[in-house]
Protein backbone atom coordinates (compact mmCIF):
# COMPACT_ATOMS: atom_id res chain seq x y z
CA UNK A 1 0.00 0.00 0.00
CA UNK A 2 1.42 3.63 -0.80
CA UNK A 3 2.41 5.97 1.52
CA UNK A 4 -0.65 8.07 0.49
CA UNK A 5 -3.06 5.91 0.49
CA UNK A 6 -2.07 4.67 3.93
CA UNK A 7 -2.37 8.46 5.32
CA UNK A 8 -5.70 9.05 3.60
CA UNK A 9 -7.16 6.00 5.03
CA UNK A 10 -5.86 6.96 8.43
CA UNK A 11 -7.67 9.93 7.81
CA UNK A 12 -10.66 8.36 7.26
CA UNK A 13 -10.37 6.38 10.46
CA UNK A 14 -9.62 9.81 11.75
CA UNK A 15 -12.60 11.64 10.88
CA UNK A 16 -14.54 8.54 11.65
CA UNK A 17 -13.39 8.54 15.38
CA UNK A 18 -14.10 12.46 15.44
CA UNK A 19 -17.99 11.48 14.41
CA UNK A 20 -18.03 8.68 16.68
CA UNK A 21 -16.65 11.13 19.70
CA UNK A 22 -19.63 13.47 19.18
CA UNK A 23 -22.14 10.66 18.37
CA UNK A 24 -20.90 8.97 21.58
CA UNK A 25 -21.51 12.55 23.48
CA UNK A 26 -24.70 12.95 22.48
CA UNK A 27 -25.63 9.44 23.17
CA UNK A 28 -24.61 9.69 26.49
CA UNK A 29 -27.58 11.70 26.87
CA UNK A 30 -29.81 9.82 24.96
CA UNK A 31 -29.50 6.55 25.71
CA UNK A 32 -32.26 6.29 27.85
CA UNK A 33 -34.88 6.89 25.13
CA UNK A 34 -38.55 5.67 25.71
CA UNK A 35 -36.98 4.30 29.15
CA UNK A 36 -36.51 7.92 29.75
CA UNK A 37 -39.40 9.06 32.95
CA UNK A 38 -38.96 12.86 31.54
CA UNK A 39 -39.79 11.81 27.79
CA UNK A 40 -42.17 9.37 28.86
CA UNK A 41 -44.30 12.18 29.92
CA UNK A 42 -44.22 14.09 26.74
CA UNK A 43 -47.20 14.54 24.50
CA UNK A 44 -45.43 14.03 21.23
CA UNK A 45 -47.07 14.13 17.74
CA UNK A 46 -48.16 11.43 15.74
CA UNK A 47 -45.24 11.64 13.05
CA UNK A 48 -42.77 10.41 16.14
CA UNK A 49 -41.00 7.51 14.50
CA UNK A 50 -40.48 4.61 16.88
CA UNK A 51 -37.70 4.51 19.22
CA UNK A 52 -36.10 1.49 16.81
CA UNK A 53 -35.45 3.85 13.71
CA UNK A 54 -33.16 6.76 15.52
CA UNK A 55 -30.00 3.99 15.89
CA UNK A 56 -30.61 2.71 12.30
CA UNK A 57 -30.96 6.11 10.35
CA UNK A 58 -28.09 7.92 12.77
CA UNK A 59 -25.62 5.43 12.40
CA UNK A 60 -26.29 5.70 8.61
CA UNK A 61 -26.01 9.38 8.76
CA UNK A 62 -23.11 9.59 10.83
CA UNK A 63 -20.71 7.57 8.36
CA UNK A 64 -21.76 9.92 6.01
CA UNK A 65 -21.03 12.76 7.92
CA UNK A 66 -17.36 10.73 8.43
CA UNK A 67 -16.70 10.67 4.79
CA UNK A 68 -17.92 13.48 3.53
CA UNK A 69 -15.48 15.44 6.22
CA UNK A 70 -12.60 13.31 4.95
CA UNK A 71 -13.19 13.63 0.91
CA UNK A 72 -13.12 17.79 1.71
CA UNK A 73 -9.68 16.85 3.69
CA UNK A 74 -8.60 14.73 0.71
CA UNK A 75 -9.13 17.70 -1.86
CA UNK A 76 -6.38 20.11 -2.91
CA UNK A 77 -6.26 22.68 -0.44
CA UNK A 78 -8.03 26.26 -0.94
CA UNK A 79 -10.03 28.76 0.80
CA UNK A 80 -13.63 26.27 0.16
CA UNK A 81 -11.93 23.44 1.36
CA UNK A 82 -10.79 25.26 4.83
CA UNK A 83 -14.67 26.97 5.00
CA UNK A 84 -15.91 23.65 4.56
CA UNK A 85 -13.57 21.63 7.14
CA UNK A 86 -14.57 24.61 9.59
CA UNK A 87 -18.34 23.84 8.91
CA UNK A 88 -18.24 20.46 9.07
CA UNK A 89 -16.70 20.74 12.99
CA UNK A 90 -19.52 23.58 13.66
CA UNK A 91 -22.28 21.16 12.59
CA UNK A 92 -20.66 18.16 14.36
CA UNK A 93 -20.94 20.30 17.56
CA UNK A 94 -24.00 21.59 17.34
CA UNK A 95 -25.02 17.80 16.65
CA UNK A 96 -23.55 16.64 19.53
CA UNK A 97 -25.43 19.47 21.67
CA UNK A 98 -28.71 18.61 20.93
CA UNK A 99 -29.04 15.56 22.79
CA UNK A 100 -27.83 17.10 26.12
CA UNK A 101 -29.73 20.34 25.69
CA UNK A 102 -33.42 17.91 25.05
CA UNK A 103 -32.38 14.57 27.42
CA UNK A 104 -30.19 15.78 29.33
CA UNK A 105 -31.63 19.33 30.72
CA UNK A 106 -35.07 18.56 29.76
CA UNK A 107 -35.19 21.89 27.72
CA UNK A 108 -36.69 21.18 24.13
CA UNK A 109 -36.98 24.83 23.55
CA UNK A 110 -33.01 25.01 23.57
CA UNK A 111 -33.04 22.35 21.81
CA UNK A 112 -34.86 23.56 18.84
CA UNK A 113 -32.50 26.55 18.73
CA UNK A 114 -30.29 24.58 18.30
CA UNK A 115 -31.68 22.03 15.71
CA UNK A 116 -32.49 25.54 13.60
CA UNK A 117 -28.88 26.24 14.20
CA UNK A 118 -27.60 22.74 13.44
CA UNK A 119 -29.58 22.96 10.25
CA UNK A 120 -28.66 26.03 9.03
CA UNK A 121 -24.84 24.78 9.34
CA UNK A 122 -25.66 21.45 7.19
CA UNK A 123 -26.77 24.05 4.68
CA UNK A 124 -24.27 26.03 4.76
CA UNK A 125 -21.56 23.29 4.58
CA UNK A 126 -23.46 21.53 1.78
CA UNK A 127 -23.03 25.12 -0.26
CA UNK A 128 -19.16 25.38 0.25
CA UNK A 129 -18.73 21.25 0.06
CA UNK A 130 -19.84 21.58 -3.43
CA UNK A 131 -17.05 24.07 -4.71
CA UNK A 132 -14.55 21.63 -3.24
CA UNK A 133 -16.25 18.32 -3.84
CA UNK A 134 -19.61 17.27 -5.10
CA UNK A 135 -19.91 13.55 -3.56
CA UNK A 136 -19.10 15.57 -0.30
CA UNK A 137 -21.84 17.85 -0.58
CA UNK A 138 -24.49 15.25 -1.75
CA UNK A 139 -23.72 12.94 1.34
CA UNK A 140 -24.68 15.51 3.84
CA UNK A 141 -27.93 15.83 1.55
CA UNK A 142 -29.89 13.23 3.84
CA UNK A 143 -28.48 14.47 6.81
CA UNK A 144 -30.28 17.85 6.07
CA UNK A 145 -33.31 16.10 5.18
CA UNK A 146 -33.34 14.31 8.52
CA UNK A 147 -32.07 17.33 10.34
CA UNK A 148 -35.05 19.62 8.79
CA UNK A 149 -37.77 16.48 9.51
CA UNK A 150 -36.30 16.63 13.69
CA UNK A 151 -36.76 20.13 13.75
CA UNK A 152 -40.41 20.08 12.88
CA UNK A 153 -40.86 16.97 15.37
CA UNK A 154 -39.36 19.00 17.91
CA UNK A 155 -40.96 22.40 17.41
CA UNK A 156 -44.11 20.19 18.08
CA UNK A 157 -42.81 18.36 21.30
CA UNK A 158 -42.19 22.18 22.21
CA UNK A 159 -45.47 23.82 20.96
CA UNK A 160 -47.29 20.75 22.85
CA UNK A 161 -45.15 20.40 26.11
CA UNK A 162 -45.10 24.35 26.77
CA UNK A 163 -44.35 23.65 30.45
CA UNK A 164 -41.52 20.68 30.12
CA UNK A 165 -38.87 22.78 30.27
Amino acid sequence: MSNAKSRSLLALAGFGAVTAAAAWYGARYSHKGENDPWYRTLVKPSFTPPEKVFPVVWTTLFALIAFSGWRIWSSAPSRHRDAALRLWIEQLAENSQWSKFFFGQHHPRLALADSIALEQSILAYIRTARKVDRAAANAFIPYAAWVAFATVLNAEIARLNPHAA
